[in-house]
């Protein structure tokens, strides 16, 4: 199964949380907690990966916390925000 690694984006008490992978541009998701947006991340995942599905294309490969942190697109994003990592339900494949 592949894990994609997401950011969570606590923009504070009056605003919802933020979730995004970087690995994935435009698959997005929140909720009005962490916890609602950890458990929309995956859905989010899974739409995502449908529809490179649908169009043919096999998805990227999800890259290590470690590939990211080199990244230095990324790394400024990774001191800054929560990180989880959000499995990918297995009919859906990532490029290898």
């Amino acid at each position: 199964m592949a894990h994609y690694i997401a950011l969570i984006e606590d923009a504070g008490p009056d605003r919802a949380i933020g979730v995004w992978f970087p690995d994935l541009p435009g698959c997005t998701s929140g909720g009005d907690d962490i916890d609602e947006a950890l458990r929309n991340a995956p859905e989010a995942l899974e739409l995502y990966a449908d529809c490179y599905e649908e169009d043919g294309k096999p998805l990227p490969r999800p890259r290590t916390l470690t590939e990211l942190k080199s990244d230095p697109e990324i790394a400024g994003d990774l001191k800054s925000h929560m990180v989880a990592l959000i499995e990918l339900p297995v009919r859906a494949h990532a490029a290898e």
